[in-house]
C-alpha cells in the first residue's frame, strides 16, 4: 500500500516559500534604501548609489529565478526500458505515450498547472493543446516533421490529479540514448538544471556502454551527479526463481562499480542505496486500478509483486526525500549567498552614510556651539557697550558744553584786538568768530565693528566719523540794539568823576537820586561833519553857560568860593587855568579817531556783554547736537549688531536643522542596518535549516 505520510517534497516548497518571502523583504529593503541612499546628497557618494542600484538589480533577477525554481528530476536509458512508464507509474496516470517498441520520440516536460484542464505546448507556439494530442506528438509512430529528438514538449497536468506534481517537482522524459549521438546537445538543453537523473535499464539485460556513454558526459558537465538506477522488468525475474538473487546480485554489483569507482558520484556504501529492482508497469496498473475503485492486486499479476511494488514506493520515498533535500542545496545556496553579500553591500553603505553623517554632524554641533558663543559675546558685549557708550555720549557732550563755553571766552577776551584790528564794516565781525578755537568731536565705531558679521560689515558703509557743530549766535540781534554814544565827554567833568569813582551803575543811581538835571545838549554837543574849531568854541562856551545854570554848578561855586578863601585866588586862578587847558586840550583831540576808538569800545563792550549773555545757551546747544549726532550714529551702529544678531540666530536654527536631519540619517542608516542585519539571521537561519 501507498504511504500516506507527507511527501518530502513538501521541504523544497517550503524552502522556497521562505527563501522567496526573504528576497520579497530584500527587495523591499533595497527599495527603501536605495531611495534613502539616493536622497542624502551631502552624505554619500555616487559609488553608493550605484552599489544600491546594482544590488536591487541583481536581487530582482534573482527573484525571478527563485519564481521560476523547481525539482527537476531527468529519466535516461536506452529505447523501450520503460521511462514513460515509470513516470506514467509516479503520476499514476497514463500521461506519457507508452507501449512496445520506441515510443517517444522527442522530449517531455511533465509538470504541474493548478487549472482543471491539462494541457500541452511546444517550443514552436505556446498555444495550448489538448494533451490527447501528446500520443501524436510526441510517440514515435506518429512523428510530427517539425519535432525531433532534441525537441521539447511541455506537458502541463493538473495538481489536483496527481499529489506529486504539487510540490514543484518537473519529470523529464527523453528519447532513448541509443537513437542520437547528439547526446552533448541534450545534456546543454536539458540537463544542466536536473536535480536528479533516473537511470532507467532492463533487468533483463545488462547496463550497456551507451548508457555509461551518456552519464560519463554528464558527469563532465555536473559535479557529482545525484544518479539512482532503476531496474525495470524486474517481474520478469519470476520465470527463473532459482537465479533470483544471483541475477539481483550481478547488476548490483555492475551499478555499484559504475557509480563509485567509474563515475565517482558516490561511496561504495551510498551506492546500493540508488539502485532498485522494480515493475513500472504492474505499478501503474495497480494504481489505475485503485484510481477507478478496484483492489490494486486485482488482475493478472505475477507472484512477489508486493516486494516489488514496496521497492517502488521505496524508490519514490528515497528519490523524494534525496531530490528535496538536493534541490534545496542546489537551487537556493547559490542564491543564499549572493544574498548574504548583498546584505553585507547595504550594511557596508548604511555604515559609511552613518559615519559620515556623524562627521557632519560633530562639524555641525562645533560650528553651532562656535555661534552660540559669538551671539552670547555679542549680546554680553552690545549690552556692556551700550553702557559705556551712553556714559561717553554724557562725558563728550559735556566736554563739547564746557569745550565751547572756554572757546567762546578765549574770544571774547580777544575781541579788542579783533575789533581794532578790523577794517571792513562792523556787521560782518562776529561771522568770522569762532572760526578757529571750536573743534569737531567724533565717536569711532571700532568697538563696534568686531560684534558684526562678515556680511553685515560688507554692508556697512562707513559712517561719518566727525560732523561740524553747528551754532547760531544771532548776529542781527546781537548788534539790533547797539547804542552808540561818541559825544564829547570831559574826563574831569562832573558825571566823569563820579562814574570813575563809583562806578557806571553807582554813578547813575547817585546823578539821578540828587536830582541832577542836565539838559541835553546833544543836538549841540553832536559834531557835524564840515564844522570848524570856532564853531566847537562856541558850542562849548554855551554849554558851559549852560552848566552854570545847573544846581551843580552852583554847588561847585559854592565850594570855589570858600576854596578862594581858604587858599586865595592865585592858586584857584591857576588851577582854573590848568582845568581850562586840561578841557581845551581834551576839546581838541576830540577828533574823529577818537571818535572811532570811542564807538570800538563802546562795541567791545556790548558784544562782550552779550555774547557773555548767549555762551550758557550756545554751548548747551552744541552738547545737544554732539549728544543727537553721537545717539544717532550709535543707533545706526546697534541696529547693525541687531542684524549680525539676526543673522547669528538664523545660522544656528539653520545648523540646528541640518543637525536634526544628520540625526535622522543616523537613524534611518542604523534602522537598515539593523533590517540588513535581521534579514543576514534569516538568511543564516534558512542556511542552518535547509542547507547544512
Amino acid at each position: 500500500m501507498d504511504t500516506e505520510d507527507p511527501s518530502p517534497l513538501r521541504r523544497f516548497v517550503v524552502a522556497k516559500r521562505l527563501i522567496t518571502s526573504i528576497f520579497d523583504q530584500l527587495l523591499e529593503f533595497m527599495k527603501d534604501g536605495s531611495a534613502f541612499v539616493d536622497g542624502q546628497k551631502h552624505t554619500n557618494t555616487h559609488a553608493q548609489s550605484l552599489e544600491m542600484q546594482s544590488c536591487a538589480t541583481k536581487l530582482s533577477t534573482i527573484r525571478e529565478v527563485l519564481i521560476r525554481r523547481h525539482m527537476k528530476v531527468a529519466f535516461f536509458g536506452r529505447t523501450s526500458n520503460g521511462k514513460s512508464t515509470v513516470i506514467n507509474a509516479m503520476l499514476r496516470d497514463r500521461v506519457l505515450p507508452s507501449g512496445i517498441g520506441h515510443t517517444t520520440n522527442c522530449f517531455l516536460r511533465v509538470e504541474g498547472t493548478d487549472g482543471d484542464e491539462a494541457y500541452l505546448t511546444t517550443e514552436a507556439s505556446n498555444e495550448r493543446r489538448s494533451v490527447s494530442t501528446v500520443n501524436q506528438l510526441a510517440h514515435a509512430l506518429h512523428m510530427d516533421p517539425s519535432l525531433d529528438s532534441g525537441s521539447l514538449v511541455k506537458v502541463f497536468w493538473p495538481k489536483s490529479r496527481c499529489a506529486l506534481l504539487r510540490d514543484d517537482l518537473v519529470l523529464m522524459d527523453s528519447p532513448g540514448t541509443d537513437v542520437t549521438l547528439e547526446l552533448d546537445t541534450w545534456i546543454d538543453r536539458f540537463c544542466l538544471d536536473a536535480d536528479v537523473f533516473v537511470l532507467v535499464g532492463n533487468a533483463e539485460s545488462t547496463l550497456m556502454n551507451t548508457e555509461k556513454l551518456f552519464f560519463h558526459k554528464v558527469s563532465e558537465r555536473i559535479s557529482k551527479p545525484n544518479i539512482f538506477i532503476l531496474h525495470n522488468r524486474w517481474d520478469a525475474s519470476v520465470t527463473e526463481p532459482d537465479y533470483i538473487e544471483e541475477v539481483r546480485k550481478q547488476h548490483l554489483d555492475r551499478c555499484v562499480s559504475f557509480l563509485a569507482e567509474e563515475l565517482r558520484v558516490v561511496g561504495l556504501d551510498e551506492a546500493p542505496g540508488r539502485i532498485f529492482f522494480v515493475s513500472a508497469k504492474e505499478v501503474l496498473s495497480a494504481r489505475m486500478q485503485r484510481v477507478q475503485g478496484m483492489p490494486e492486486t486485482g488482475g493478472a499479476l505475477a507472484e512477489g509483486f508486493h516486494e516489488r511494488l514496496r521497492e517502488f514506493q521505496m524508490f519514490e520515498r528515497t528519490f523524494e526525500e534525496f531530490i528535496s533535500q538536493s534541490a534545496v542545496k542546489t537551487k537556493f545556496e547559490q542564491h543564499t549567498v549572493r544574498a548574504w553579500q548583498i546584505t553585507e553591500a547595504v550594511r557596508a553603505v548604511m555604515d559609511a552614510i552613518n559615519i559620515a553623517s556623524a562627521d557632519r554632524k560633530i562639524c555641525c554641533l562645533e560650528e553651532r556651539e562656535e555661534q552660540r558663543d559669538r551671539l552670547d559675546f555679542v549680546r554680553g558685549q552690545i549690552n556692556r557697550l551700550t553702557d559705556n557708550v551712553k556714559e561717553r555720549i554724557t562725558a563728550l557732550t559735556s566736554d563739547v558744553t564746557a569745550q565751547v563755553a572756554v572757546a567762546l571766552s578765549n574770544q571774547i577776551r580777544c575781541l579788542p584786538v579783533l575789533v581794532d584790528e578790523f577794517r571792513s564794516a562792523f556787521f560782518l565781525l562776529l561771522s568770522v568768530l569762532l572760526s578757529e578755537e571750536l573743534t569737531c568731536v567724533s565717536l569711532s565705531s571700532d568697538n563696534v565693528h568686531p560684534l558684526l558679521s562678515q556680511s553685515v560689515q560688507e554692508q556697512l558703509s562707513v559712517p561719518s566719523t566727525s560732523f561740524q557743530l553747528t551754532y547760531d549766535l544771532g548776529l542781527a540781534a546781537l548788534g539790533a540794539d547797539f547804542q552808540e554814544n561818541i559825544e564829547f565827554q570831559f574826563s574831569l567833568g562832573w558825571t566823569a568823576l563820579v562814574t570813575r569813582f563809583l562806578g557806571a551803575t553807582d554813578a547813575k543811581r547817585a546823578l539821578s537820586s540828587s536830582d541832577l538835571r542836565v539838559v541835553d545838549t546833544s543836538f549841540f554837543l553832536s559834531p557835524q561833519e564840515g564844522c570848524s574849531f570856532k564853531d566847537e568854541m562856541v558850542v562849548s562856551m554855551a554849554a558851559g553857560l549852560v552848566s552854570v545854570t545847573s544846581r551843580a554848578t552852583m554847588t561847585v561855586l559854592v565850594i570855589g568860593g570858600v576854596v578862594w578863601r581858604s587858599v586865595g585866588w592865585r592858586l584857584i586862578a591857576l588851577s582854573l587855568s590848568l582845568y581850562g587847558l586840561v578841557y581845551l586840550y581834551e576839546r581838541l583831540t576830540w577828533t574823529d579817531v577818537s571818535r572811532e576808538r570811542t564807538l570800538k569800545q563802546q562795541f567791545v563792550q556790548h558784544a562782550a556783554r552779550r555774547l557773555r549773555a548767549v555762551i550758557p545757551a550756545t554751548s548747551s546747544a552744541c552738547g545737544q547736537q554732539v549728544y543727537k549726532e553721537l545717539s544717532a550714529m550709535f543707533s545706526r551702529l546697534s541696529q547693525r549688531v541687531d542684524l549680525s544678531e539676526a543673522e547669528l540666530e538664523g545660522n544656528i536654527r539653520q545648523l540646528s536643522f541640518r543637525i536634526q536631519r544628520l540625526e535622522n540619517i543616523q537613524r534611518r542608516s542604523k534602522a537598515f542596518r539593523n533590517k540588513a542585519t535581521e534579514l543576514e539571521t534569516q538568511l543564516e537561519a534558512f542556511s542552518v535549516q535547509y542547507l547544512q
